[in-house]
């Protein structure tokens, strides 16, 4: 029996659009778009008839086709194209069968798939990012003087505000999305060896294949290629980097969510926090683990990605077909944690009491950085830094406040008053440009949302009339049936 696939194992997308986005029944209509475009642009230029371009794309339809057989019967050939393009031709009228797959090689169909599959996906994730940003800007607002311990390398360093800190969750998610919403998406098609041989014959006319690029590229609502891009993967490494970066930016964010809401630190909470199959009281923080999980995930992804730019001659054998899944599975995670992530930060609660708590728990030894500076005036710096180093030692020892430890040293009698001294170790009161940051780094928008076309979503523009193509014999013209001669469908 064959199962699908569906997310057993990959709860982090399971069930979100981008699964559906995804799957091998979105890949199988994917790749039946771009065999219809192809009609419709050749029939555009008038390189093959209408009637042949309606017949292709109504039978175009991902639920027609058998998904197991030609999954079982792409290992002949290395790839699903070569079987369904023999299935896809003998289904249309026979007037229409000469002008499917009509000089387009399995990797043209593929890749130009991969792409809309790509841009769907991305569209998602772009629209997840901006509710994201918009959640941690709220946040960032609401909290830019709330104190809490900044930390490094564990321990408390210097104060810091929560404000500060979701601004810079969102400085990240922006980041993401600015490099999402700068990719190019390119259709491809080359032909053969990526000279457009085939396309330039068939349209009669120098630069005919070329002006097939253009229109090809149009009816899939994807970027025209300045050349085909068999062997030149820029536009995977891209993507590739793009989700990567998207998804351990997201990572960041789930660290310190999973960090601020450990019990003995109680800062943040999820929302719809998770429960525990053994312990009743847990309230995990669920959405987090998801994202953290990913963020370990997605470098190695995009790593195969990025060894398949050292591809072999025109064609390669084996870098290609290395990208499929690591880049499905990219686009997964990157659609799961984004989508996770709006959850997160639309109903991430705050305690600023507990921040509070937190930041006094070493009774000022988190202002030892602003006293040794105030203290160096009067005291010069070195005998400052060893006078705070001295008496933080001493206050930790015996659980006294840094403050009650200075004020009985004798280096600091008739220099600094009791309420000059009060002053300086309220951690409240080192907050730095914390407040201003925040407001700087919220001046900064999201990308514009700028869907491209999609071919399903949106209503397809006219096919200007060409000139009348005579429709073919039925043998006229037809290429080779797979077997015989399978430089057609490769």
């Amino acid at each position: 029996m064959t199962s699908p696939d569906v997310g057993l194992l990959a709860p982090v997308w399971a069930g979100t659009a981008v699964a559906e986005q995804t799957g091998d029944p979105a890949f199988l209509q994917a790749m039946l778009d771009a065999e219809a475009a192809l009609v419709r642009a050749q029939a555009a230029l008038g390189q093959a008839p209408s009637s042949a371009a309606d017949a292709v794309t109504a039978a175009a339809r991902a639920e027609d086709f058998d998904l197991a057989d030609l999954a079982v019967r792409a290992r002949a050939g290395g790839n699903p194209v070569i079987p369904l393009a023999a299935d896809l031709t003998a289904v249309v009228p026979a007037g229409a069968a000469p002008f499917v797959h009509r000089g387009a090689t399995s990797q043209d169909i593929l890749d130009t798939a991969l792409m809309l599959v790509a841009d769907r996906a991305v569209a998602t994730v772009l629209d997840d990012l901006r509710r994201t940003a918009e959640a941690l800007g709220r946040l960032a607002a609401e909290h830019r003087t709330t104190p809490m311990a900044g930390r490094t390398l564990t321990q408390h360093a210097v104060p810091t505000t929560f404000g500060l800190r979701a601004a810079g969750w969102r400085s990240l998610v922006l980041d993401g999305a600015d490099r999402l919403a700068a990719l190019r998406l390119p259709a491809q098609l080359g032909g053969a060896a990526g000279t457009l041989a085939a396309f330039e014959t068939l349209a009669a006319v120098p630069g005919g294949g070329v002006e097939l690029v253009a229109a090809f590229a149009h009816e899939l609502g994807l970027d025209v290629p300045v050349l085909p891009w068999h062997v030149l993967r820029t536009p995977i490494a891209d993507l590739a980097a793009a989700l990567a970066l998207t998804v351990g930016a997201l990572g960041k964010l789930a660290a310190d969510v999973t960090v601020l809401a450990r019990t003995e630190i109680g800062e943040v909470a999820e929302g719809a926090a998770g429960g525990s199959s053994a312990m009743p009281h847990k309230a995990n923080p669920v959405g987090a683990t998801l994202i953290s999980a990913a963020a370990r995930q997605a470098p190695t992804l995009a790593a195969v990605l990025f060894g398949a730019l050292a591809a072999q001659d025109d064609r390669p054998a084996g870098a290609w077909h290395a990208e499929w899944q690591p880049l499905r599975e990219l686009l997964r995670l990157a659609g799961g944690t984004a989508d996770a992530a709006v959850g997160l930060t639309e109903g991430l609660r705050v305690f600023p009491g507990r921040m509070l708590d937190n930041l006094q728990r070493t009774k000022g030894l988190v202002v030892s950085e602003r006293l040794a500076g105030e203290l160096s005036g009067p005291l010069g710096r070195g005998p400052a830094k060893r006078l705070l180093a001295e008496a933080a030692a001493q206050a930790a020892n015996a659980g006294l406040p840094l403050e009650e430890v200075l004020a009985d040293a004798p280096e600091l009698k008739g220099l600094i008053s009791h309420d000059q001294l009060h002053r300086l170790a309220d951690p409240t009161g080192y907050l730095g440009a914390a407040a201003a940051l925040v407001d700087r780094a919220l001046d900064r928008m999201p990308p514009p949302a700028a869907p491209r076309r999609s071919i399903q979503e949106e209503e397809r523009e006219p096919i200007p009339e060409p000139e009348a193509v005579p429709e073919p014999e039925a043998e006229a013209g037809a290429e080779a049936e797979p077997g015989q001669d399978q430089a057609p469908w490769q």
